[in-house]
């Protein structure tokens, strides 16, 4: 018996859209009310840490309340169907888990996780709520989102190639 072809599909904003998630760079999309450079950077998180959980405790509320659509399903229903599938997105949502994908590679973080603000390899399910100031790591540094922000390195990038170099095909819904 053959093998199953093994599909990387790559995703970005447009596939969460369709289920709510108001997506950055749109005219009416979050950056629109909410500057990167006051949210969504390391020196934001330096200058004033309450305001950034502040922003995306309230991404993440949003993200909770949503549900998976059609693209979504359809992805989780290849691999009911006997394809191998592997999802890289770029989307910091669990929409694609939610769905029934199995192997999904975030690489810009999950918005559903906290990790250390010292040591990014210490990651923290956040079943429910947001994260507050005085929370901490185990190594008593604050926590903060497991999102990758602008002016850091995506740290999955290299298993990101990985995987994409072990495809049969190829499939994105990011535009250019």
């Amino acid at each position: 018996m053959a093998a199953s072809p093994h599909l990387v599909v790559f995703t970005g904003s447009g596939i969460s859209a369709e289920s709510g998630i108001k997506t950055f760079r749109a005219s009416d999309g979050l950056w629109e009310n909410h500057p990167v450079e006051d949210v969504a950077t390391p020196e934001a998180w330096q200058r004033n840490p309450q305001q950034v959980l502040d922003f995306y405790n309230q991404r993440r509320e949003q993200i909770r309340r949503a549900k998976p659509n059609a693209a979504h399903r359809a992805l989780a229903g290849l691999e009911q169907d006997g394809f191998s599938v592997s999802i890289i997105t770029q989307n910091i949502d669990d929409l694609h888990e939610r769905a029934g994908s199995r192997q999904v590679l975030h690489l810009h973080g999950e918005i559903l996780k906290a990790r250390s603000s010292i040591d990014e390899r210490m990651r923290y399910p956040l079943l429910k709520g947001g994260i507050e100031l005085g929370q901490v790591c185990d190594k008593g540094s604050q926590l903060r989102p497991d999102v990758v922000w602008f002016g850091e390195s995506v740290p999955l990038f290299a298993d990101a190639c990985e995987l994409v170099s072990q495809a049969d095909f190829c499939w994105s819904s990011a535009r250019r």
